[in-house]
């Protein structure tokens, strides 16, 4: 039989059977939505060059393989010398060439990026050299040096072994590009959680222009972007009818680890979302969230190991309810850290808050601050098209210049 919660471990610890938070603290409800899930999904190991690992979540630290740079490099394009000069030249070296050591007096052409001679003690940078040529036909090479200018000595930047960064972290272009330069091949990453979204509502038009009694659906081409950018793999996007039966059968016969469906989460004529969950042997972990808008958001366990997210329908609202409840249990699904709290940053303006429930507010970055952005009801986008971030606002509200917490929005 569902409860209510009774105090603070009964906020933070949802996931015994039987246990349902109702109307909870929207902090609550995100630390329920992270804890919802036990361990994160299994560890694959795929290939770097295919960029399978791009999106994934790091499953083990990533140690250095090689010292970086794996020897003495020229950080410029000019002339490897070896002692004071003045400098005799002979030969040039490129990058990927090997090098014979430099005696005392001696110099090379060098590429940036090339392997420093041994016996080199800098290098002469390309405009700050002067050439003459000898009476025996070699070429006197001049300037001034100081020892090991403008070169990246070995194991600069690591040495091998050495923790370049830890699990849990998301698999940017920038960290592939750093496992290959430290000598991977492979990554050692989470599978990807698995989503499969199902939009209800017979009002719903994919396109053209908006009729009587008929809106165009925004969720379908809003929501899929961003679960890839957490990380995310978008089995399929479906329209499903207010129709009990069909959506019944569609949560039971989904393979996706989360299935996240639009509308139908409060206690309107043709809102079957709670009637069909429990049809489906499902159970309500979080029933509704202390947060506007949006308030009618929904996270259950079911069967298999699986788990819903129900967004409201309305487009605000149902964003409210992804980053309340969706992000963070795809976090702890594909084993990504949870973000932490930026600074909180100062209002440009006052942000009235609801009496007793956190308000999520759109919001731009001004040189004034946090500047609110209109058009921020429940059932708008065009404020939310226009934010950087979504301000937190506790009950009651906030006054010019006092200090928000901010959530991030995904700008591509």
């Amino acid at each position: 039989m569902n409860r209510a919660p009774v105090g603070p471990a009964d906020e933070v610890r949802v996931t015994s059977a039987g246990a349902t938070l109702r109307g909870c603290p929207w902090p609550a409800a995100r630390r329920a939505a992270r804890t919802a899930v036990p361990r994160p999904l299994p560890v694959e190991r795929v290939e770097l060059a295919a960029a399978a690992a791009a999106g994934r979540t790091l499953a083990e630290p990533l140690a250095a393989l090689t010292d970086l740079p794996a020897f003495d490099t020229s950080a410029m394009d000019g002339w490897a010398v070896a002692g004071p000069g003045p400098w005799r030249l002979s030969g040039r070296v490129l990058a990927g060439q090997a090098c014979l050591p430099l005696a005392d007096g001696a110099a090379v052409e060098i590429a940036t990026g090339a392997q420093l001679p041994p016996g080199a003690t800098g290098v002469l940078r390309r405009e700050h050299g002067v050439l003459t040529e000898l009476p025996d036909g070699a070429a006197q090479l001049r300037g001034e040096v100081v020892p090991g200018q403008d070169v990246r000595p070995r194991g600069q930047e690591c040495g091998r072994g050495e923790e370049l960064l830890p699990a849990g972290l998301p698999v940017t272009p920038a960290v592939l590009g750093l496992a290959a330069a430290a000598g991977h091949d492979r990554l050692a990453v989470h599978r990807r959680p698995t989503v499969e979204l199902l939009v209800l509502g017979d009002e719903l038009l994919v396109a053209g222009l908006p009729g009587p009694g008929r809106v165009r659906d925004a969720l379908g081409p809003l929501l899929p972007p961003w679960l890839a950018g957490a990380g995310a793999e978008l089995l399929g996007s479906r329209y499903v009818r207010d129709d009990f039966g069909l959506l019944r059968d569609a949560i039971r016969h989904s393979p996706a680890d989360l299935v996240l469906t639009t509308g139908g989460t409060a206690a309107g004529p043709v809102d079957f979302l709670h009637a069909a969950l429990e049809a489906t042997g499902g159970h309500p972990l979080v029933d509704g969230v202390a947060v506007r808008p949006g308030h009618p958001m929904l996270l259950a366990a079911l069967p298999g190991g699986r788990h819903l997210v129900g967004l409201p329908g309305n487009p605000l609202a149902a964003v409210a309810g992804t980053v309340t409840l969706a992000l963070p249990l795809l976090h702890a699904l594909s084993g990504r850290t949870a973000p932490a709290a930026g600074p909180a940053e100062p209002l440009a303006a006052a942000l009235p808050g609801h009496p007793v429930d956190t308000r999520l507010h759109p919001v731009r970055r001004s040189a004034a601050g946090l500047a609110p952005l209109p058009h921020d009801g429940p059932a708008m986008l065009r404020g939310l098209a226009r934010a950087e971030a979504l301000a937190v606002v506790p009950p009651g509200g906030l006054a010019a210049g006092e200090y928000a917490e901010v959530l991030a929005l995904p700008l591509s």
